[in-house]
Formats: structure tokens, sequence, C-alpha cells
């Protein structure tokens, strides 16, 4: 009996878990990721309201609004053009590759894995679009980023049937800052 008494009275004198503060030792500090280098930024000029026009045009195919979420550790794309399915990307710099990555899902149910990084100030991504200019057409898709000197963007798509040998103009795109309607 006595053996009962000392175990009860252990165990109501030592600390429980509830009772304890949280940990906050620089270890689990450590394993937020802190995505505000310079590394980060480097596709930081897309971030913004745009609409999107043809190069050379001036008949509007698009808006899109490009933001920094998840504590600035992700780049997302909200793609609304004005006819075709719509889209989402999310690009991000992989912490453990240091490649930038980005993942297109668009509304006609098509998934898209893109990879790359900056060169000479551009961002470079490249990616296999299944059936991109149509059933049973594939492509290498390779998509340059460019900030302009007024302030817009260019997406310069092109593509290759034949794993990159030859290169054709799969799109090229003008992201204007949207102005106030």
């Amino acid at each position: 009996m006595i053996q009962i008494l000392s175990a009860l009275v252990l165990l109501q004198s030592a600390p429980s878990d509830v009772d304890q503060e949280p940990d906050a030792t620089p270890s689990t500090q450590a394993s937020i990721p802190a995505c505000a280098d310079e590394a980060y930024s480097a596709f930081d000029f897309w971030v913004g309201e745009w609409e999107v026009y043809p190069a050379g045009s001036d008949q509007k195919a698009a808006e899109s609004r490009i933001e920094r979420v998840s504590s600035g550790c992700v780049i997302r794309e909200s793609w609304l053009p004005l006819s075709g399915a719509d889209g989402t990307s999310i690009s991000l710099l992989n912490a453990k590759t240091n490649r930038w990555e980005q993942i297109w899902v668009g509304s006609d149910g098509n998934r898209v894995e893109f990879a790359g990084g900056p060169v000479d100030g551009k961002m470079i991504l490249t990616g296999f679009w299944p059936g991109v200019a149509g059933p049973g057409q594939d492509a290498l898709i390779r998509m340059t980023y460019t900030a302009n000197e007024d302030g817009s963007v260019r997406q310069f798509g092109e593509a290759s049937t034949d794993q990159g040998i030859t290169w054709q103009t799969a799109f090229d795109l003008i992201y204007r800052p949207k102005t106030g309607e």
C-alpha cells in the first residue's frame, strides 16, 4: 500500500507535458523557412496585378494576379483568360535543390511541372507539357520571363518536339501593370 501511495505522490508532483511551456529552441525555429534572402527574390519582378496581351497587340487576352504567399516562400499566379481554360501556377525555390520549380494546374485538368532558374536577370523554366498543342501533340516548353524597362514583363514560350534540339515560338505574352477601372 505504501508503494502505491508513493507512486501516486510521484505522479502528482511530476510536471505534465501540458504544464510545460512550448519548446522554443533554435532548432525548432530553424525549421521555419527563411525565404527572405536574395535567392528567393529572383522572380519578384513578376509579382503584381497584370493585364496580359499577345506581344505586338493591344487586344487583351487575360488578367493575371501574381502574389507572394506562404510567408513569402511561394509565388502564386491566378490566370484569368478572356476565353479558354483558366489556371493557377505555384512557383518556388526548392531549398534542397536550389532550383526554381513551377507547377501549372489548369481548369482543363492539365498539370505541368517546370524547373529552372534565373539566367542573366531572366527567369527560365522548362517542362514537358503533354497535349499542349492538342491530343497527342506533346512538347518540351521553355518559358523565359523578362522584366522590361517600362514595368511590363514578357513571358516568351518556345516549344520543342525533338527533345530540345530545335525550338519554335509557342506564345509571346506581355504582362502590363493593371490600370484602375
